[in-house]
């Protein structure tokens, strides 16, 4: 039998976090989200100042050891106490714009729906993203506490939802890479981390994958997003979304000649 989805008239939120050295974005993230009623910071134990500044924000914060995007998110899901649950990453910020439509999308719908999908518009290269692919991004972002679970696979971990979602139309602020280095530097990390997922899921590596899939994405971000309206910046995102498609399969390609490799030796 199906819950109900009747609510308070006022509906309390705990935003979430998950960081690991972030002293350069946390003090920002955390001043956007003041306004909730609670805050759960999981650290999975920084070695420079993120701790020390959020304990400034909330006396809800927990260290403990990496265990992959989905289940460290689902922990800090399980630390929350409010009706409501907001997820935002350490390098994102909540605007008073999004702030206000959250408190009256809660007013007028929160007892008729269990999620909220928000938009994400990135900062990157000294300009706003709505181009290129990246704009909107919708992403379930502000579910029900006891309405949701976790799903999906790193690091493309998902929030399952049972019930109704509504989309919100003001963004979430997101300052994804601190410079070029930064970005490369995560193309390598992600790409190992989706390669291992891909392997878990049993898929095999395709000469297509390789041969197809970077140039597709190239096309789509490029020309089908217009990125080439940004100039070369929109050239560079273009490439660099290619580049991360062709190394997660030659990745994987790289993990299964290994596990041929020791299959051999035993």
């Amino acid at each position: 039998m199906t819950k109900s989805l009747e609510l308070p008239a006022k509906s309390e939120i705990s935003a979430i976090v998950v960081c690991f050295n972030e002293e350069d974005n946390i003090r920002e993230c955390l001043e956007s989200l003041k306004w909730c009623n609670e805050i759960v910071v999981v650290d999975s134990f920084s070695t420079d100042r993120t701790l020390e500044i959020c304990r400034r924000y909330t006396d809800r914060v927990f260290q403990r050891p990496w265990a992959g995007y989905r289940d460290q998110k689902s922990f800090a899901h399980s630390q929350a106490t409010k009706d409501w649950v907001f997820l935002v990453d350490a390098d994102e910020r909540v605007t008073r714009e999004l702030r206000a439509e959250i408190q009256a999308a809660l007013s007028r719908f929160g007892n008729r729906v269990a999620a909220f999908s928000v938009p994400r518009l990135v900062y990157y290269l000294g300009r706003w993203w709505w181009r290129g692919g990246w704009y909107p991004d919708y992403d379930i972002r502000l579910f029900r506490r006891d309405r949701a679970r976790w799903g999906g696979l790193d690091p493309h971990e998902k929030i399952l939802v049972d019930g109704e979602i509504r989309r919100l139309s003001h963004p979430l602020h997101h300052f994804s890479y601190r410079n070029i280095r930064d970005h490369i530097e995560r193309i390598n990390h992600f790409t190992t981390v989706s390669s291992k997922e891909l392997k878990l899921q049993g898929r095999r590596w395709r000469w297509s994958d390789n041969l197809l899939r970077p140039p597709f994405r190239f096309f789509r971000s490029y020309l089908w997003k217009r990125g080439f309206l940004e100039g070369f910046p929109g050239f560079f995102v273009a490439v660099t979304g290619a580049v991360y498609v062709f190394l997660k399969y030659v990745k994987l390609r790289e993990l299964e000649l290994r596990e041929r490799e020791q299959e051999g030796r035993a």
